[in-house]
């Protein structure tokens, strides 16, 4: 826990030390918060599970994982990423982390991996 209070402090960021398991991903999750209102929120992961995917991403080396934007309509954001070439790879699910809201996984072209988190709750 130390090295995430001193990774937040070092980003100007805030922790608030809640540590949420997400079962979809086998994974221990947290967030850093930054200062502003509408500022980045960073979320650190860990694995929870061996065959976790994320645990597969660290034996690979590692690094940035992804970029996750907050969306209005999951759908809406989908299709033109499909029509520019994109893979869906995890079709839309509710996810623990964010209070059971939507996301989708999707792979670009170009290799980015990008989440889409809907605003809204429940579908």
């Amino acid at each position: 826990m130390d090295g995430i209070a001193n990774l937040a402090e070092s980003l100007g960021a805030y922790w608030d030390e809640t540590i949420f398991h997400d079962p979809l991903q086998k994974a221990k999750v947290t967030f850093l918060r930054t200062s502003s209102p509408k500022g980045a929120v960073i979320e650190l992961e860990e694995p929870a599970a061996k065959e976790s995917p994320a645990a597969q991403f660290l034996r690979k080396g590692g690094g940035l994982h992804h970029l996750c934007y907050e969306v209005d309509d999951l759908d809406a954001r989908l299709n033109p990423a499909r029509l520019k070439g994109a893979m869906v790879v995890r079709r839309p699910l509710p996810t623990v982390t964010f209070a059971n809201r939507w996301i989708a996984w999707v792979l670009t072209k170009q290799k980015l991996f990008l989440a889409y988190l809907e605003r809204k709750g429940f579908k």
